[in-house]
């Protein structure tokens, strides 16, 4: 009900944008993204099969999550954990609660232990871990990083491999549905979070795509560090609204900043007519959505991205060429499909199960 009263309304007020010259058709372009989509995903193997129960024989992986307290993390591990059983070899999870020496005390462990791999999952950035993340190189282990950086950007020296998300992709996707979303004349506060290494890239994916689709369009940007999200987000949203009521859409690049951005729209009276789409299908805000609160969420599978995640760290270990990117795809959830994701929602309903026979035909377990 959201979209269709923010359509009707863009439809009675708004001009489309004109064209930029390399664009003929700006909404045929926009739709275009929006519609590769919305399609249940289809597997696309990363790289070339290999023999991976062979390789990875004997092979023990230990994996240190940002924090074993953030669910995100808690069901990437579960996912990595159920491939490396299905292949054969040791994973172990090392749990914390977001303490830097209990960080450290997992790349110890890992180096008593004759680990062979040390993986930074869900968000730790190797940077803070630079000595240690030394020794355990030193040590003749191999260091991967997963789920942490986008596909633009460079992995740091000290680790091997890294296993990239397609922020990018995303923010170019949230870009081209809210161009659609309002016919074509896009006012759009986008909320990121720059001390999160993949924000910068994300939040200049968005900025990029809406300029391309509509040069004269307005865009605004709020950048709130997540130490500040219950703070700051529904406090700089109200005043932006406020400053400027011709908003009509809102991307917060991850969907748990969208719990403190509706106060704000409750407050200002905008939330009939401003739009909120985001980023990372958070169950909550999947059941938000199901709710009429939120009008469009991009969910990645973490049980296919922790399968994805265990292939980029066995071509490592196998020395086979990396892969550029996870190959998880991203699945829009809008009213129409949102009920697939689960009533509750999960963090692994609505994406189907493609990928566990890709991976084990790719891994020829077969």
């Amino acid at each position: 009900m959201r979209s269709l009263i923010l359509r009707s309304f863009m439809t009675a007020t708004s001009l489309a944008c004109l064209a930029t010259p390399g664009l003929a058709d700006p909404m045929a372009d926009a739709q275009a993204i929006v519609a590769s989509h919305k399609d249940m995903p289809v597997f696309e193997a990363p790289g070339e099969p290999f023999d991976a129960k062979s390789c990875m024989a004997d092979k023990k992986v230990l994996s240190v999550p940002i924090s074993m307290t953030i669910p995100f993390n808690v069901e990437l591990q579960k996912a990595m954990a159920s491939a490396a059983e299905e292949v054969g070899f040791t994973y172990t999870t090392w749990d914390n609660q977001l303490k830097t020496d209990q960080w450290i005390q997992g790349i110890s462990q890992a180096i008593s232990q004759d680990y062979d791999v040390i993986d930074l999952a869900g968000g730790l950035n190797p940077e803070w871990l630079g000595p240690q993340l030394k020794e355990a190189r030193d040590a003749g282990l191999q260091i991967s990083a997963t789920h942490l950086y986008d596909v633009t950007q460079d992995q740091i020296d000290s680790i091997d491999s890294a296993g990239k998300i397609d922020y990018t992709a995303a923010g170019k996707l949230l870009a081209a549905w809210a161009f659609v979303e309002t016919e074509g004349k896009p006012n759009v506060l986008i909320i990121g979070s720059s001390d999160v290494l993949p924000s910068i890239p994300f939040v200049k994916a968005i900025q990029d795509q809406l300029t391309e689709l509509c040069p004269d369009c307005k865009q605004k940007h709020l950048d709130v560090p997540v130490s500040e999200w219950a703070t700051k987000i529904q406090s700089g949203t109200q005043s932006a609204l406020l400053a400027d009521s011709g908003i009509n859409y809102i991307l917060p690049i991850y969907d748990s900043m969208s719990q403190f951005v509706l106060p704000a729209l409750r407050i200002t009276g905008s939330e009939e007519a401003v739009g909120v789409a985001s980023f990372n299908g958070t169950p909550f805000v999947l059941d938000m959505l199901r709710e009429g609160q939120v009008d469009m969420d991009i969910g990645e599978s973490l049980g296919w991205a922790g399968y994805a995640a265990i292939d980029s760290i066995m071509r490592m270990v196998c020395d086979l060429p990396p892969v550029a990117k996870l190959n998880v795809p991203l699945l829009i959830f809008d009213e129409e499909n949102v009920e697939t994701a689960g009533v509750p929602a999960t963090f692994d309903d609505g994406y189907g199960d493609a990928h566990l026979e890709g991976f084990r035909t790719l891994w020829k377990l077969n």
